[in-house]
């Protein structure tokens, strides 16, 4: 494969349009790119989860996640393209059942926390919810799939519960609510 950029700046956006992958030019505050740029967004939080030490089953489900989250930016970014399937998410529905399954059920709501790994895991779940919001916001302006805004929906529940993987793998365990504390 040859070079894809061939100079980074370009100046076309100067005037605050940019370019889709089908060439058209759009705003760069168009619901369009606000989906598929928080979409980028939440690629690079699970980035950040990525940097910290991670048990290998949890990095492994991470990188493919990645990939498919560079493919749904890609679907975002040309109306018309499909690259999020419905296998995309039955995957991650799998993972879900098998994360889960190794974990004691939740009695009470938790807090963000439980270790770097997983605070990281937790704002990544929040980007990926900004996300999906995006997806959505888009679709009641232009065309857009049910599979990526399905897919966002899946991963910040698999990212919620591989936060409480990590904090139980860091040794911390889930961060629970206190709802009876008091108040100041």
């Amino acid at each position: 494969m040859g070079n894809r950029l061939s100079r980074i700046y370009t100046r076309t956006g100067d005037d605050g349009s940019t370019g889709l992958g089908d060439g058209t030019r759009v705003g760069k505050d168009s619901a369009r790119v606000e989906a598929y740029g928080t979409v980028d967004e939440a690629n690079c939080t699970i980035g950040l989860v990525q940097a910290c030490t991670l048990p290998d089953e949890v990095r492994e489900v991470l990188t493919q996640v990645q990939h498919h989250l560079f493919d749904l930016g890609g679907e975002l970014c040309i109306p018309g393209h499909e690259a999020i399937q419905d296998a995309h998410i039955d995957g991650l529905e799998a993972q879900l059942d098998r994360f889960n399954g190794q974990l004691p059920p939740l009695k009470e709501f938790i807090l963000p926390g439980g270790g770097e790994a997983a605070s990281r895991c937790h704002l990544a779940r929040t980007v990926v919810r900004r996300a999906e919001r995006a997806a959505v916001a888009l679709s009641r302006q232009e065309t857009v799939r049910p599979q990526p805004v399905r897919y966002l929906n899946r991963l910040s529940d698999l990212l919620f519960v591989l936060a409480r993987v990590l904090a139980r793998a860091d040794g911390q365990g889930d961060v629970l609510w206190d709802h009876e504390r008091r108040k100041p």
